[in-house]
């Protein structure tokens, strides 16, 4: 095997991520707790790794908060798009609170 193939895909990491995020969805019974929870933790880890590849965080912030929210932005996109062309099968009713409300047109 080589080594490109011994490696981690991002994508094999995400579903770690979205495993242990189902785990704690069954436990909490609030999927929106927990991409709350998932939110804060990719911003606060995206704030370490923006201070360890910058030379001087408070000039470079814009440009870092630019960046990554391209990227999310563009991930999200791809992510909904994947789910209007293949919706998840609903074996619950849709949870309703305030954060998603908006979105019930």
């Amino acid at each position: 095997m080589s080594e490109q193939q011994k490696e981690t895909t991002i994508f094999q990491l995400a579903d770690k991520f979205i495993a242990l995020a189902n785990e704690l969805s069954a436990e909490e019974q609030d999927i929106a707790k927990v991409g709350t929870a998932l939110r804060f933790a990719a911003a606060r880890f995206n704030a370490f790794e923006a201070a360890l590849k910058s030379a001087d965080l408070k000039a470079e912030k814009t440009n870092a908060l630019e960046w990554f929210t391209k990227e999310y932005k563009d991930m999200l996109n791809d992510n909904l798009d994947d789910h209007i062309d293949n919706p998840p099968s609903a074996q619950q009713e849709p949870a309703k609170d305030d954060a998603v409300q908006v979105f019930n047109g």
